[in-house]
């Protein structure tokens, strides 16, 4: 079954995401909330996570077990984005607004996902 190109889009962004917590885990680690454990090993399942639920985007059979898997992640991730909002270490430099824009596009990445159920 041939899926829309913007799947696939949406497949390889989850992958690359994914490997740049392998290429690049000091930038993730840098944004770990301080109150949870094991940092460096929820970088690297956080990363598996991504490239395997990209993967999954790929295949009938596992699809709509990877949008729900996305959701559920973003959401998750949205720990992330309020600790960044809270710590000037976390914020990594970028502006107030820059970091709350990235809220409403947090819930517009799960929409994006929960579109494809359908197809």
């Amino acid at each position: 079954m041939a899926y829309p190109w913007h799947l696939y889009v949406m497949g390889a962004i989850y992958i690359i995401a994914g490997t740049l917590h392998f290429i690049k885990p000091k930038v993730y680690l840098r944004i770990m909330p301080r109150y949870l454990p094991f940092h460096k090993a929820l970088v690297l399942l956080s990363g598996i996570a991504e490239i395997i639920l990209g993967v999954g985007l790929f295949f009938k059979e596992t699809k709509d077990l990877a949008i729900y898997g996305i959701i559920a992640m973003l959401a998750v991730f949205l720990l992330v984005h309020f600790y960044m909002l809270s710590s000037e270490k976390a914020s990594a430099g970028f502006p107030k607004w820059a970091l709350l824009l990235r809220l409403p596009i947090q819930f517009a990445l799960m929409y994006w996902a929960f579109t494809y159920l359908k197809v």
